[in-house]
């Protein structure tokens, strides 16, 4: 029953058993603080979700699983109902272009948000293809530094966990 609250949390079976093991190893090392007269499932439980939370942060420092994440924000991005989510998603899109400078945004939104190919979008802008991509690259990087620095990321990591 833990590692399936575990599981719905992370969505991933291999780091969901491993957050499990570190629950019963905390609980395992801080044995002599369970309180007989206080029920257990509760302070089991708030150690899993301290992991859970402690896993989404070391995952906002870890390149391999950011990747990751971003995989399933985009699954998230593209499954998301709920118009409250779908708000603060788009809104921290939109905080995260303000960063970026004119050239950079405009290529941004002609490949990646009006679906143009590197060549339309570099006679369109007067500009060459590699130029192009190479401000797509430095685009998408800044976005997705400002999205996994962003507070906004666990807001709708954790509403999206609680909806599904």
């Amino acid at each position: 029953m833990l590692l399936a609250k575990i599981l719905r949390m992370v969505k991933d079976t291999s780091a969901a058993e491993e957050l499990l093991q570190d629950v019963f190893l905390k609980v395992w090392s801080n044995k002599e603080k369970i309180d007989s007269n206080q029920s257990f499932k509760p302070w089991l439980y708030a150690i899993a979700i301290n992991g859970v939370y402690d896993y989404y942060r070391k995952l906002s420092r870890d390149t391999r699983l950011q990747e990751e994440m971003i995989n399933r924000f985009e699954e998230f991005y593209n499954s998301a109902e709920d118009d409250s989510i779908f708000e603060k998603r788009r809104e921290l899109l939109d905080q995260a272009l303000q960063k970026l400078p004119s050239q950079r945004l405009a290529v941004f939104k002609l490949c990646r948000i009006e679906g143009k190919s590197y060549q339309e979008a570099a006679l369109e802008l007067g500009i060459s293809a590699s130029t192009v991509s190479n401000q797509l690259v430095q685009a998408t990087k800044t976005i997705k530094e400002y999205i996994f620095n962003s507070k906004t990321l666990m807001f709708l990591l954790i509403s999206w966990v609680i909806k599904t």
